[in-house]
Formats: structure tokens, sequence, C-alpha cells
């Protein structure tokens, strides 16, 4: 899990390989986003879990797709 002040990207850590990747983010597309992004050195697909504070900061959480 990583926690980021507002910006237009963040990075998350796969949950098969660890590997960081890099990602963008949108706060306005909503304050809870779920999505399946793959990664980028092992191109397996990891569920990612935005959540957004009133400052826009972003807390990420990734985890393995079933």
């Amino acid at each position: 899990m990583s926690h980021s002040a507002y910006a237009d990207s963040t990075t998350f850590h796969c949950a098969f390989c660890g590997e960081p990747n890099e990602i963008e983010v949108d706060p306005f597309a909503g304050r809870v986003q779920v999505y399946v992004e793959d990664c980028q050195v092992c191109c397996r697909p990891n569920v990612l879990r935005l959540t957004f504070d009133e400052d826009f900061s972003v807390t990420v959480s990734s985890a393995m797709e079933s």
C-alpha cells in the first residue's frame, strides 16, 4: 500500500512480483476507485483500490485478481 499527496500519478507495488508501477490518477473520478491494472513488469492483473482524502492525497492498495 502506498500513500501520496495529490498528484496526477502515484505508485503501487505489484501483488505478484512486488515491482513498483507508476499509474495516473484522477481524484475527480470518485473518492473510492477500484479497477484492474496490469503490472508493467510481469503483466499480471492487479486489482487496485484508490482512496482519496479531502485534501486529495491518495492511498493505493493492490491485490491479486482472482
